[in-house]
């Protein structure tokens, strides 16, 4: 007899938020599943799982309400998913969020023992008239990066390819310039910039979520058609990891930037007098932030100078 719970989940709709729309997002943590398997560490592919899509509906503005996961394997092992679900529950709590619910699977010849997926699904809110976007934006504002705790949650398939087959390493050798393991350094856990942001965001006017696709890919998203973000290149330095990737790899510049964040994490767009207040804030935060750039007339690009 089954009675592990209800066939769905229920959540009580926000009632102190003016003219409330739910937000929502589904997305997964790609190939990074891999470099857990090959470290044998799954506590930490969950957590991210939460972050990416907390920070995905952050840049509307919305703040998370509910959260749940889907994990599929071709052999179920137990001890896994108490691993993957502890690192679900742990973003949770940091983004305080319901874990509503979820589902775990085994689908023998659709995945090939020991690989499994991993996807999530969130339901934030935000008030009709406090949602972020290209509307919003001026020219002449600043853009403030955030940093980035590592490749977050993409890029991977590529990074994976470097450090295997050109750099010749394993998960328990020490990365060049790193002074951590390659399994410390590629599972760093995808920052979340909830608690960084929530008190600045009535300061911003959009942002942008630097994952697949690099800044170009995701800093457009925040533009209208007849403003341009210009990023500074000069403003900060690619962490010791992209850079040994991109030696090691003799990967161009310029895919480089497609296809990691190469250490900026989130872009706010904001008032240029606003700069040092969403900086201050995300110090407090734990998380370093700096002026990336600033936006100016043009027709909807990114521009790394």
């Amino acid at each position: 007899r089954g009675a592990f719970g209800a066939f769905g989940g229920m959540f009580r709709v926000p009632t102190d938020v003016d003219k409330p729309l739910l937000v929502a997002s589904a997305d997964g943590v790609g190939t990074k599943t891999k470099v857990a398997i090959e470290a044998g560490r799954h506590d930490t592919v969950g957590h991210d799982l939460v972050n990416h899509c907390v920070n995905d509906i952050l840049v509307q503005g919305a703040k998370p309400l509910f959260f749940l996961d889907y994990v599929a394997f071709g052999k179920l092992e137990p001890a896994i998913v108490e691993a993957v679900v502890a690192g679900v529950a742990a973003g949770c709590t940091e983004n305080g969020c319901a874990l509503l619910g979820g589902e775990t699977a085994e689908m023998p010849g659709v995945y090939t023992p020991p690989d499994y997926d991993l996807a999530g699904f969130i339901v934030g809110c935000v008030g009709e008239d406090s949602v972020l976007g290209p509307d919003r934006v001026r020219n002449g504002d600043a853009l403030v990066a955030l940093a980035s705790t590592g490749l977050h949650t993409n890029g991977y398939s590529l990074a994976r390819r470097i450090v295997h087959d050109r750099m010749k390493l394993r998960a328990d050798d020490e990365f060049p310039g790193m002074d951590v393991s390659v399994a410390d350094a590629l599972l760093a856990v995808h920052a979340s910039y909830l608690a960084a942001l929530t008190p600045v965001l009535d300061r911003v006017h959009a942002m942008a979520h630097i994952t697949g696709g690099g800044i170009p890919g995701n800093l457009d998203r925040a533009l209208t058609p007849a403003l341009d973000a210009v990023v500074r290149l000069d403003s900060w330095e690619p962490p010791a990891l992209f850079r040994e990737l991109g030696r090691a790899g003799e990967v161009p510049v310029s895919d480089m930037f497609r296809s990691f964040n190469m250490g900026v994490g989130m872009v706010v767009i904001c008032d240029g007098a606003d700069v040092d207040t969403v900086i201050q804030h995300a110090a407090r935060a734990g998380i370093a932030g700096w002026r990336l750039g600033e936006v100016r007339p043009g027709t909807g690009r990114v521009v790394l100078e």
